[in-house]
């Protein structure tokens, strides 16, 4: 015979389902990111991925950078753009509203998939929020046709 239901089983195990239900929700800096899995947006496939502090390390060759757009580059936590044809700029990939990766740069602007902040490639300004702050501007050198990390 089964005992019935009790108020104190019944939240008790709703609670349980509650939190299993959570698991995989966002928190603190991590939140919404891309999977670990899944390589992100516009990432340098093959290429070698030394630390993101590496002076000099190749990032990326000059004719991979469309004008009027750029590319993220999440393993490395930085994004290079080209605002206008032979002037690169680089900004950190991580938004500056709830630390998100950055993933897609479109129509002069590079997104965050989290909460739809969006920045101008140009100077890496707001152009849409929540984010209030600006993307931290990153040292690059253009050395012939390849995108250096200072």
């Amino acid at each position: 015979m089964t005992q019935p239901s009790t108020r104190r089983t019944v939240l008790a195990s709703s609670a349980g389902a509650l939190a299993l239900g959570c698991v995989g929700c966002g928190g603190g800096k991590s939140e919404g990111g891309s999977s670990p899995s899944a390589p992100p947006t516009g990432a340098a496939s093959g290429s070698p991925s030394p630390s993101s502090s590496a002076g000099g390390a190749e990032l990326t060759a000059t004719g991979d950078i469309p004008v009027g757009g750029g590319k993220v580059f999440g393993d490395r936590k930085i994004v290079v753009t080209q605002p206008s044809k032979g002037e690169f700029k680089a900004f950190s990939a991580i938004c500056t509203h709830r630390g998100c990766t950055v993933n897609e740069v479109a129509d002069g602007t590079i997104d965050c998939p989290c909460h739809g902040s969006r920045f101008h490639v140009a100077d890496g300004s707001v152009a849409h929020g929540p984010a209030t702050r600006p993307l931290p501007e990153k040292r690059i050198t253009v050395r012939g046709q390849s995108i250096q990390l200072a």
